[in-house]
């Protein structure tokens, strides 16, 4: 149920009243047991939504097939599309009641009408259209989240359209759908954004065509947000809660300002114990910084490091192919994957199975332990705020700012291209002026 429960977004058809008693009636005469009518009740609003968006005839067995491909295409289990098959075989002994063929004859009406013409370019086949958007994302080497975000955009541009012939789409098709999801969907400012870049990146560099006359489009203001920010007290009290080697990771993110992804993608030869500085390789925006090696836990990394060795030696005996390298860097350094200065500063405890060559590779630990440790943490240590890894970065911030530091060293250690990015920090501490604000509950 939790995976069919994911479609729900998408789906806009509602069942009349009537017809879904009748359904139900139906289910029970087939012995269906209760518990499963919801279920199938679900199926039977994915079909005739599948039927409205792509054209299909509804009262028809032959739409059946192509309903169970798109299943499957979306990645729903064999068993989930033998129940959604059985739903829909029940669907089609029901007698269609009044309400069912006034939207029959409507629907009939609509594609014999002006509209007619409207539903000859749809059903079109889009898979070039996704080969071609994961090479233009490739080619200007965007990170894999970017790709899995634009696709899935693209993927509700064309389900929207009805699966549009692609040299067909126009600027009015973006402006319908940005609307959409302004007005119906009512989507968050920075997931229509998203969807904006996404759509505009999808018309200039896989259609060759620029948008034009989108300025009408109701766009959602991004409310300006302030950092939640943890005192230093209340960041000991979550490090103290935390097992190794997750409390190693925080004391990094917090110590060096790191983002999630930038402390775990960290190699043996990132930290320079001798100058005491950390280096950061393609962090966001693929830029390069160092920061200072907090002096306190010196001796944790050192005795970190002495770990990840005597994991890597007993990886050479038992002849791993090495750990993960990014991009083509394995091609140009053949033995790299096997030298301890590529190995990563905090491996995954299981190798992993490459399927395409059966080779055993490491990786570094998945960013999902490192959240869930954490949320563990924060519950146990009793802290009442939405604190995240992210958390530990802003209290990084907050507290150089607290101390006086300069907002361009502060703006240089987070890696941030834009001062105004870094300012937001100054609305997380009390003012620094001479004359601090107060409440007049104060005076």
């Amino acid at each position: 149920m939790d995976v069919i429960n994911k479609l729900d977004k998408y789906v806009m058809i509602k069942i009349p009243q009537e017809s879904k008693i009748q359904f139900e009636t139906l289910l029970a005469q087939k012995e269906i047991p209760k518990r499963f009518h919801a279920e199938c009740l679900k199926w039977l609003r994915y079909y005739l939504d599948f039927c409205h968006k792509y054209g299909f005839e509804e009262s028809t067995k032959e739409s059946l097939p192509h309903f169970i491909k798109k299943l499957k295409a979306k990645g729903q289990t064999s068993q989930q599309q033998k129940r959604a098959n059985r739903a829909i075989s029940i669907y089609y002994e029901m007698k269609p009641s009044g309400a069912d063929k006034k939207t029959t004859v409507r629907r009939k009406d609509r594609a014999s009408s002006s509209n007619k013409e409207l539903l000859k370019p749809t059903h079109a086949d889009w898979t070039s259209v996704y080969g071609d958007l994961q090479s233009e994302i490739k080619l200007r080497h965007y990170s894999p989240k970017t790709l899995k975000a634009y696709r899935g955009w693209v993927r509700q541009f064309q389900a929207f359209t009805r699966s549009k012939d692609p040299k067909l789409l126009s600027a009015s098709d973006v402006k319908d759908f940005l609307t959409h999801l302004a007005v119906k969907r009512k989507v968050s400012a920075s997931s229509q954004n998203q969807a904006f870049n996404s759509l505009l990146f999808f018309f200039r560099h896989i259609l060759k065509n620029e948008l034009e006359g989108l300025g009408d489009v109701p766009r959602a203001k991004r409310k300006p947000y302030i950092p939640v920010v943890l005192s230093r007290e209340e960041v000991d009290s979550v490090i103290g809660a935390l097992s190794y080697p997750y409390d190693l990771i925080v004391k990094l993110l917090y110590g060096c300002g790191l983002r999630l992804f930038e402390c775990l993608n960290l190699r043996v030869q990132d930290l320079n114990y001798d100058h005491g500085i950390l280096t950061v390789h393609d962090g966001k925006g693929k830029k390069d910084r160092t920061v200072p090696l907090p002096q306190k836990i010196m001796p944790e990394l050192k005795t970190h490091l002495e770990s990840v060795i005597t994991l890597h030696e007993q990886d050479l005996h038992s002849g791993y192919d090495g750990a993960f390298l990014m991009g083509s860097l394995e091609k140009k350094y053949k033995n790299a994957p096997k030298e301890l200065a590529w190995q990563w500063f905090f491996p995954a405890k299981t190798l992993t199975i490459v399927p395409e060559t059966k080779e055993s590779r490491r990786y570094h630990i998945h960013e999902t332990h490192v959240r869930k440790a954490i949320r563990r943490a924060v519950n146990k240590a009793k802290i009442y705020k939405r604190a995240t890894s992210h958390t530990f970065r802003h209290s990084f911030a907050s507290h150089l700012l607290q101390a006086n530091y300069d907002i361009r060293t502060i703006q240089q250690l987070l890696g941030h291209t834009d001062v105004r990015t870094t300012m937001v920090y100054t609305h997380t501490i009390k003012s620094l002026t001479i004359k601090e604000a107060k409440s007049p509950l104060d005076f």
